[in-house]
């Protein structure tokens, strides 16, 4: 399960879309899990977002969102077809896809963690939280991180979140700067979910940390995330480079802010 819901965006990254391949994505993928159906089409909501953000809504990419909205029954999905039949200038029709993969991709991890919880902590709202995050809406993302942060702190095993171009376009400049980062100081490492993945527990103490910085929250709040930080960074094998990169740049984030407090007092 955990394998192929890697692969999936990998493979989306990796290959540029078409009909026929999206077409062939979606068989192929029902036949191993009809879960990862959902899986696939927030993938490819996100790369056609990606893709009409530099491009525009070229015919190509209305065909390959005909095909993937199509075999999607959500109301999310009818919507959205709606909309782009209406001529939705470019920013607009941006955001309705990503808004639309939040809610696939929330989909799944409902599906998920319902199946398998007794092998993993899997938290639900990760995806939400970030799309929060990207809106402004720090209270909202404060909040979803806050919950999440909680059971995964016991977790026996970790759930990660991919970085890949698709997805990235979900990140703060922080995060996509540190992402370019790893891949400058080793091209090959794209394939490798050690370089290309944080944990859901790493995401969650980020936007977190960044939430409480963003809505100026007491000194001692900031002071309790280096504890956790020190504790998270132990945590991981030290090669999930972009992980500990991560969780450095929290430490820093609120090292500084701890800094500035003192000299103005």
């Amino acid at each position: 399960m955990f394998f192929y819901e890697y692969r999936i965006p990998a493979a989306v990254s990796q290959y540029s879309l078409t009909v026929r391949s999206c077409v062939y994505w979606m068989t192929e993928v029902s036949k191993i899990d009809k879960r990862f159906c959902v899986h696939f089409t927030a993938a490819a909501l996100l790369y056609v977002a990606c893709k009409i953000s530099r491009n525009g809504l070229i015919d190509e990419l209305k065909d390959i969102l005909s095909k993937v909205l199509g075999r999607n029954s959500s109301q999310c999905c009818r919507v959205l077809s709606l909309r782009i039949t209406a001529e939705m200038n470019t920013p607009e029709l941006v955001e309705l896809l990503q808004k639309s993969a939040i809610e696939h991709l929330t989909t799944f991890r409902q599906l998920v963690a319902r199946d398998f919880c007794s092998v993993a902590t899997i938290v639900t709202t990760d995806f939400e939280a970030l799309y929060a995050y990207k809106r402004g809406d720090y209270q909202r993302c404060l909040h979803l991180s806050t919950q999440n942060v909680n059971p995964l702190w016991y977790a026996r095993r970790a759930h990660s979140v991919t970085t890949y171009r698709e997805f990235i376009q979900l990140m703060d400049d922080d995060i996509v700067s540190l992402t370019a980062l790893v891949l400058i100081a080793n091209s090959e490492s794209r394939n490798d979910s050690d370089y290309s993945c944080v944990s859901q527990l790493t995401l969650s103490m980020y936007l977190m940390t960044q939430c409480q910085l963003k809505l100026h929250h007491s000194v001692t709040l900031l002071v309790e995330k280096l504890d956790y930080i020190e504790v998270a960074q132990r945590r991981h094998p030290q090669k999930r480079t972009l992980e500990h990169l991560t969780l450095k740049l929290v430490e820093r984030k609120v090292t500084r802010r701890l800094d500035t407090k003192m000299y103005y007092q």
